[in-house]
């Protein structure tokens, strides 16, 4: 079967390519050195692995290969994977749980399969609502519940409104600052249980660009983290900006009165989206979800019975 435009995007997963620190596209095997410099490292987790092998590579003292997300891989890509894992040194991986899609998937079965000789370093899962304090997701395994239109995330007033709640249309002050405080003090918790590397001071500085959703870090983050990973393995060098912005598919409103109730600069604020590099209102965004709503009540009772605790932190109540 002929090469689709997916396996030529990851071509050096997929056997299209030369692995880096090798002789032909084929080997794996940690045999077969070039003279390519530094440690060979394999990034391992969801969209975020991409960015951060990204912000490693600016270093130029690692060697790295672009592999499919998590999510995407299948049954299929097993045996690339094991390849990979044969050719790696060091193993950058996040927190995936065992049997993930029924696939042997895990982080702990993943390091496993490594080579003799290969270490992991375990990086945190981004995840901080403290810039964007309403934002939800909301997944189940009713096939009742999906994704709203254009966006995936929820802003929880919006749901909230449809199921007839009510409340304050700007988020208080006192619920933004001791939710961005919660939201910080449960990845520092989520670094402790896994042993993983830590970014949550970073995502605490930071400020305005720390992220862009609640699960996409903003360029800092990113730098700050590979830097550190750098750091872990000794491969030497400093990371340096890519000169684009990663993770930045999606980016959420910044409201004003979150800013400045986290003594924010003021002229970081938001009105829209940007979606795939399109400006997108939030009102055409509010429209569309309350037309999906008013579609997809099952959504509506399933985003409350979940997130209903955010809202009520909010100020809102039935």
């Amino acid at each position: 079967m002929a090469p689709d435009r997916r396996m030529r995007h990851y071509g050096a997963f997929y056997g299209l390519e030369r692995l880096p620190g090798t002789r032909s596209a084929a080997a794996g095997t940690g045999a077969g050195r070039d003279d390519a410099p530094g440690p060979r490292v394999l990034v391992y987790g969801n969209c975020q692995a991409e960015a951060l092998r990204v912000s490693l590579a600016s270093a130029g003292t690692v060697q790295s290969v672009r592999m499919p997300p998590v999510h995407e891989l299948t049954l299929q890509d097993l045996p690339q994977l094991d390849r990979l894992l044969g050719w790696a040194d060091v193993l950058v991986a996040q927190s995936v749980a065992e049997g993930y899609r029924d696939l042997p998937l895990g982080t702990r079965q993943v390091a496993a399969r490594l080579r003799g000789g290969a270490r992991v370093v375990l990086i945190p899962n981004y995840f901080s609502t403290a810039l964007y304090p309403e934002q939800v997701l909301v997944r189940h395994e009713d096939p009742g519940v999906s994704d709203p239109p254009l966006v995936p995330y929820h802003d929880v007033r919006r749901l909230g409104k449809a199921a007839g709640w009510s409340g304050p249309a700007e988020m208080p002050t006192t619920a933004v600052r001791a939710g961005a405080e919660a939201s910080i003090a449960e990845l520092e918790r989520r670094e402790g249980e896994q042993g993983s590397l830590v970014i949550s001071d970073v995502v605490r500085s930071t400020g305005a660009e720390a992220g862009w959703t609640v699960d996409h870090p903003g360029n800092p983050v990113l730098l700050a983290l590979a830097q550190r990973v750098i750091d872990e393995v000794g491969a030497g060098g400093e990371v340096c900006d890519p000169g684009r912005v990663l993770l930045s598919e999606v980016m959420t409103p910044l409201r004003p009165e979150v800013l400045d109730a986290l003594g924010h600069d003021p002229s970081a604020a938001r009105t829209g989206w940007v979606v795939r590099g399109e400006q997108v209102s939030d009102e055409e965004v509010a429209a569309a979800h309350e037309e999906f709503y008013a579609a997809h009540p099952r959504v509506v009772e399933v985003g409350l019975a979940k997130k209903g605790a955010v809202l009520r932190h909010l100020g809102w109540r039935p």
